[in-house]
């Protein structure tokens, strides 16, 4: 099952002089690289689509509970789709119900939510559990994570992890929570150290794993939610302790997902100290590219476009935001489950014409 999937049928010419791994690393670490990588993470940034789920029998729910479904899928992605890259998990549920929230796994065109918060004030963070990498959900990524390691070692491979408000809010009611940023700041620090704690557990052992990179996604840490004051307070310090980890320790990059209108971050959003900054379809590359001049900037094809629109628009798309120069074309977010594989393909043909300037 796992490596049944059929290849896309770009990949030969995509990969062209770099492996798929490498290609990605170097972007990253700046090394130079023959083109633009195509990558679509994984998690919030979802790459599994029901085209190649029922190519490959790997499904949904089913893909979440099982290591072998998981890294089968997130394959698939890569071999019929051409996303240049794996990644685990497809959700942003994972810690949070390893810390103590009840999910609903959601079904074959829906990924996991969280159906009960553990929490039911900021003041109960003593309800919160432990996050054990070795049982449950986080067991089944670590797992699914060594297959991929042993399988394709030549596909850059994505721990992709939960940011940290946007795990915050997955643990209280996200309104209780954005309140006690302003009534109960030294609360919110506390629960933010916790989050971070178990956000470190659990990448370290998808690193371990086999993991060659870090995907930190906080979509509920976008300006319009919180604000420049509390991002640069509650969210950037702990986005960068996790970055700083997982580069002092395992020596790998990282890349963080933002959402909304990350110019109201005003510079803050260049305090990001990972590699890489991605952003969604309402912020332009050219901007983004002044708001954090030292990032590569990723992104960031409208995933309505590629869910609703036709290839050669999607394509054209993908070429547009390779000459406002992204660095690692992808989608804006993640995308929905009845993306046309072919119109996938259409952004993995986009960067075979990239130009060479931007990496």
């Amino acid at each position: 099952m796992l490596l049944s999937a059929p290849r896309a049928s770009t990949a030969g010419s995509i990969t062209r002089n770099m492996d798929q791994r490498t290609r990605l690393l170097n972007v990253l670490r700046r090394r130079g690289a023959d083109r633009q990588p195509f990558i679509c993470p994984g998690g919030m940034m979802n790459m599994a689509v029901t085209e190649v789920m029922e190519s490959n029998e790997c499904r949904w729910p089913d893909a979440h509970l099982d290591p072998q479904m998981m890294a089968g899928l997130t394959l698939g992605s890569n071999r019929l789709a051409g996303i240049e890259n794996v990644g685990v998990p497809f959700c942003m549920t994972v810690e949070a119900e390893a810390m103590g929230a009840r999910i609903d796994l959601g079904s074959l065109e829906h990924e996991p939510n969280v159906s009960i918060y553990p929490m039911n004030s900021i003041a109960d963070i003593d309800k919160l559990a432990r996050l054990d990498p070795n049982i449950g959900r986080t067991k089944v990524c670590v797992d699914a994570v060594r297959i991929l390691h042993k399988e394709a070692p030549d596909i850059p491979l994505f721990a992709n992890l939960t940011g940290p408000i946007s795990l915050a809010t997955s643990l209280l009611e996200p309104l209780t929570f954005y309140r006690a940023l302003i009534t109960n700041k030294e609360a919110v620090h506390e629960l933010m150290k916790l989050v971070v704690r178990s956000l470190t557990t659990f990448g370290s052992a998808l690193i371990e794993a086999g993991a060659d990179l870090v995907c930190i996604a906080d979509p509920s840490a976008s300006g319009e939610l919180i604000g420049k004051r509390a991002f640069s307070e509650f969210a950037l310090p702990y986005i960068n302790e996790l970055v700083k980890h997982f580069r002092k320790k395992f020596r790998i990059p990282s890349i963080v997902h933002i959402c909304g209108r990350v110019h109201t971050l005003g510079s803050a959003l260049s305090e990001i100290e990972a590699e890489s900054i991605s952003v969604d379809a309402v912020i332009n590359i050219r901007l983004l590219k002044k708001l954090a001049p030292s990032k590569i900037a990723m992104g960031n094809v409208n995933t309505y476009l590629m869910a609703n629109g036709r290839p050669d628009r999607i394509f054209r798309d993908g070429q547009r935001c390779l000459k406002a120069g992204a660095g690692i074309l992808a989608p804006a977010c993640g995308m929905s489950t009845k993306t046309p594989v072919e119109n996938i393909r259409s952004l993995s043909k986009a960067v075979l014409g990239a130009p060479q300037n931007a990496v």
